[in-house]
């Protein structure tokens, strides 16, 4: 028997993110769980009217999308509650400029993303940033080849119950072993 919840983005577990801006000159850092990929080189971020970093966004036209391993859970955790108006979030992490200047990111988050914006949507309570991947920088050790191995970047997952209430599976995860391939294990269904 299914229950019927309501309209919902029921999509968690999601990876939690650090979005880096420049802010007033100075880099700032947000979590960001609704983060999405729109094609091979297009990524796209809601984020509420009201966070600081989205002023930097819009000033700048550039944006990071960092993502933080395991180990930084509680750094992670901190930069969601506090805003950057009232605190320097920056001074946790050592950060460094890539090819366009003005998006920070953060040397120890194992894998970045620097995007420069290309569009964004404005929605009732939420700025939609679409940003194109202009140059993405992985640690070495979490490299295959020139493919990211991902078990290696250990990425942070996050989860949320109900919008508005906190659910005892609301949280932060960790990336479970690979099941099977991708595009692969499905071949057994078509014989």
């Amino acid at each position: 028997m299914k229950k019927k919840l309501g309209p919902r983005p029921a999509l968690y577990p999601l990876p939690a993110t650090l979005v880096g801006a420049t802010v007033g000159g100075k880099p700032n850092y947000l979590t960001v769980a609704h983060v999405g990929i729109l094609d091979l080189r297009t990524v796209s971020l809601g984020m509420n009217k009201a966070h600081h970093t989205n002023s930097g966004i819009k000033e700048n036209g550039t944006f990071s999308v960092n993502i933080p391993p395991e180990r930084l859970v509680r750094e992670t955790d901190y930069c969601g509650l506090v805003s950057g108006t009232k605190a320097d979030k920056a001074r946790l992490f050592e950060s460094f400029y890539g090819e366009l200047e003005t998006a920070p990111m953060i040397m120890e988050c194992p894998l970045n993303l620097e995007c420069r914006l290309v569009q964004t949507v404005d929605m009732p309570n939420h700025d939609i940033f679409i940003g194109e991947v202009v140059q993405v920088y992985c640690d070495e050790e979490c490299l295959e080849g020139d493919s990211i191995d991902f078990l290696k970047v250990q990425p942070l997952l996050f989860a949320m119950g109900s919008p508005g209430k906190m659910a005892t599976s609301s949280g932060y995860y960790s990336l479970g072993a690979r099941l099977a391939p991708a595009w692969n294990i499905g071949k057994e269904l078509m014989k």
